[in-house]
């Protein structure tokens, strides 16, 4: 089943690049004149290149789950190219990430921002006295949320059930926007059919949350615990977007 699509601005990446004054915005280490050459690296021909430039998006764009100015329009970017056919290239991958080309990265990626500017988010935010309305970073992703709903949903019946997966779990937290919450009547049957069954159990657990605060019964449904199993948070988009769903600092626990 697909998504009914609202009329919403095409993503164009190139426009993307071009249009944003980088050198204004900031991310986690100072000023984001150094975003486009990461963004268009995402795409290289070369293995090592293209994982560099993934470490960086993660780790300087959207470091620790954090917003920054730069973060909305380089979401713009990486949305704008999921469908290039270079991000179904291999990336390389830390011991317990997910996984699936770069195309499942990326998409990961926009999951995590898509949190990072969700109803929990939000709650957290307004529970420590910083309302959400006045951060500029959390509300230019709130904005462009419909843009990145359309740009995810392409891939809710990939053949490929890593991409598919991906793309179920980086709904999630895009509708939470009030624009697209109505879409949620066709996602849940994903997530109880792919999602939930997943044999990854962060995806499992993804799942649960959701259908639980979208207050769907989820009985029947569990979270396995496999003995010996390890989560590392900080490689695992997915992972990371439970944790700040979660509300709190732990660990995505295995």
């Amino acid at each position: 089943m697909t998504f009914p699509q609202e009329a919403t601005e095409p993503l164009d990446p190139a426009e993307a690049l071009a249009s944003t004054a980088w050198s204004v915005l900031d991310h986690a280490y100072g000023t984001a004149e150094d975003v486009p050459q990461i963004l268009l690296d995402l795409m290289h021909t070369e293995l090592r290149v293209r994982s560099q430039a993934l470490s960086r998006l993660h780790h300087v764009v959207h470091h620790q789950n954090t917003l920054y100015t730069a973060t909305a329009p380089a979401a713009v970017y990486v949305a704008g190219i999921l469908g290039d056919a270079r991000t179904l290239e291999a990336v390389d991958k830390e011991r317990h990430a997910f996984p699936g080309p770069m195309r499942v990265e990326l998409l990961g990626w926009v999951d995590s921002v898509a949190n990072a500017a969700g109803d929990a988010a939000a709650a957290t935010m307004r529970r420590f006295g910083f309302p959400p309305e006045e951060y500029p970073p959390f509300v230019a992703i709130c904005r462009i949320r419909p843009q990145l709903f359309h740009a995810v949903s392409a891939f809710l019946e990939e053949r490929d059930p890593d991409v598919r997966a991906a793309a179920i779990s980086a709904c999630i937290p895009l509708l939470d926007d009030p624009r697209l919450i109505h879409h949620r009547d066709i996602l849940i049957p994903m997530l109880r059919d792919s999602l939930a069954t997943s044999t990854l159990r962060q995806y499992r657990a993804r799942a649960i949350d959701a259908l639980d605060a979208w207050g769907q019964n989820t009985t029947g449904l569990e979270v396995r615990q496999e003995r010996y199993t390890f989560c590392d948070a900080e490689h695992q988009p997915q992972a990371r977007a439970a944790e700040a769903q979660a509300g709190d600092d732990a660990a995505f626990p295995c």
